[in-house]
């Protein structure tokens, strides 16, 4: 570690009770910013350092109980890369943002229109014709500037897939409808990184772990969006799905093994009955 950094974190340092009533040290994100800046450093580099010196960020104290501070600090150095900024993907990426990881790479080209209000994180009546890659890199500013997000507004396809995903810790497949899914997949598989994937249709939706080499999803539920177009996308619903891929990604990341690995949890949470199917 820099000496310089390392004198500059202990410095801003404040001594504080944790969570666990445990004596300990945090740094507050104004002293991030500041030494960020004047070390022309990454924020989430400058977290991450902080961890490896027993300090803890302010704003992941509440994360210690559940996500200790060595897998916090591995969440940091972490890169994603994610499709789709919509739906799925507006809900992902702010949980992503919140929790912490470091670098994530995303891509949609997609702009925002009046029916998204309904389910899409990212919109709201202001921004209407943006696009989503746009509203992504503002909302990452709110919320987590320590984040090094690099958001395209583009349609990925075939061809340009592969090159998205490399160098990536996990793949995450937030995409709408389900005609590129396939390739996605294979993408992420032939990067030899593990893929979180998910899709939902009114009430219904399934979760799954894709990794390298192994099925998945995307070669038994085909291309047809219908089913999305007909039942529509509740927030409630969306929110769930979400919710339960960003925690697979995080298990990832932190080097935990998915109980979706090489399954698909299928949930109906109208009638509330969930289904784990092996692929």
């Amino acid at each position: 570690m820099n000496s310089s950094q390392q004198e500059l974190i202990d410095g801003h340092a404040m001594a504080f009770n944790l969570p666990d009533g445990a004596p300990g040290r945090v740094i507050s994100l104004e002293a991030v910013a500041s030494i960020s800046e004047q070390l022309a450093r990454p924020g989430w580099r400058v977290e991450a350092e902080a961890l490896a010196m027993r300090v803890i960020p302010c704003r992941y104290l509440r994360n210690m109980s559940s996500i200790t501070a060595d897998m916090q600090k591995s969440l940091l150095r972490s890169r994603v890369a994610q499709v789709g900024l919509g739906g799925l993907g507006g809900t992902l990426l702010e949980i992503l943002l919140r929790t912490g990881i470091g670098r994530i790479r995303a891509a949609d080209g997609d702009s925002f229109e009046e029916s998204n209000l309904n389910r899409q994180a990212l919109s709201n009546p202001s921004n209407l014709g943006m696009p989503k890659a746009e509203a992504a890199i503002h909302r990452c500013t709110q919320i987590n500037p320590s984040v090094e997000l690099d958001a395209k507004a583009i349609f990925l396809t075939t061809d340009t897939l592969p090159a998205f995903v490399k160098h990536s810790d996990v793949v995450i497949d937030a995409l709408g409808g389900l005609q590129t899914r396939l390739a996605l997949q294979k993408a992420a598989s032939d990067a030899a990184v593990p893929m979180v994937t998910g899709a939902l249709a009114g009430w219904t939706g399934y979760v799954s772990v894709v990794l390298p080499g192994a099925p998945g999803p995307a070669e038994i539920m085909g291309s047809n969006n219908a089913a999305e177009e007909q039942l529509g996308c509740p927030a409630s619903a969306v929110t769930w799905f979400a919710s339960l891929m960003a925690t697979e990604a995080i298990k990832l990341l932190t080097g935990e093994q998915s109980p979706l690995a090489g399954k698909m949890l299928v949930a109906d949470l109208n009638a509330l009955s969930f289904d784990m199917i092996r692929i």
